[in-house]
């Protein structure tokens, strides 16, 4: 019996050739990069010199922007200031200048913030999740060990750069940051394990009372850092001489108000 052939289908169907271009509309590839590359001539229409001026002060600090204006301006009068313009132009270069200071210091507790929460991270990460057993147990602490080390040595080091450019304030809001990520390290199932947690704790503590020791915060600023210092104390009892140094600022405080 004769095998039955079944015409085949085309699986895919080719179109028809397009009709080429005329030579006269052809564009090489070349002419149409340079095209796509070449700025717009509204855009540079639009640019003015006033405005290129004024976009190079954007590029210069705070403080050198209004000297530069200050100069202008005593340029363009050629008279001496008065006794209360004087006054008004120091206090207009001091409040620039706290400003400034307080971006920078804004700044940089953002990126030690920054890297706590990268230690932190680096910890968690290490640690196997894909077992039967417990992931606290001492097979996941040799895991994250190195990582635990790195965190240690980061409140450490960090709260010494802050204590030796006597940034006593800023050594206060980086020991209660970091005793918050310290806090919510992991807690390992042996007790011997924890030890490099109650490090960190110590350290922390140890600089927020050398920072004390040097700082008298307002009064408001004071309450609010007590307010910290006794919510830290829920996690460890190190702070407790912190919380008391504390008090005791405040206390001398009120009595010089009240005499």
């Amino acid at each position: 019996m004769a095998a039955v052939c079944q015409p085949r289908r085309a699986l895919v169907e080719i179109p028809a050739p397009q009709p080429k271009i005329p030579a006269p509309m052809r564009r090489s590839y070349q002419e149409i990069l340079s095209a796509r590359l070449a700025p717009c001539p509204l855009a540079r229409r639009r640019i003015a010199p006033s405005n290129i001026k004024s976009m190079q002060q954007l590029n210069l600090p705070a403080d050198e922007a209004w000297h530069k204006r200050v100069e202008e301006q005593c340029s363009e009068h050629h008279t001496p200031l008065s006794k209360q313009q004087l006054v008004l132009l120091i206090k207009s270069l001091i409040s620039v200048e706290q400003r400034q200071e307080s971006r920078n210091m804004a700044s940089g507790m953002k990126f030690l913030q920054e890297d706590l929460q990268q230690k932190k991270t680096n910890i968690y990460r290490s640690i196997p999740y894909s077992r039967f057993g417990s992931n606290r147990d001492a097979h996941c602490y040799r895991k994250a060990y190195p990582h635990l080390l790195a965190f240690k040595v980061s409140c450490e080091e960090w709260g010494q750069v802050l204590l030796r450019n006597q940034e006593w304030d800023a050594v206060l809001q980086h020991a209660l940051m970091a005793w918050r990520y310290t806090s919510e390290l992991p807690q390992w199932d042996t007790v011997n394990h924890n030890a490099v947690k109650e490090q960190c704790y110590s350290v922390l503590a140890a600089q927020c009372l050398t920072a004390l020791q040097h700082y008298q915060p307002e009064p408001s600023r004071g309450q609010e850092l007590l307010r910290r210092l006794k919510i830290a104390q829920l996690h460890s009892h190190s702070i407790v001489p912190c919380v008391k140094e504390l008090q005791r600022i405040l206390e001398r405080a009120d009595n010089s108000d009240a005499k």
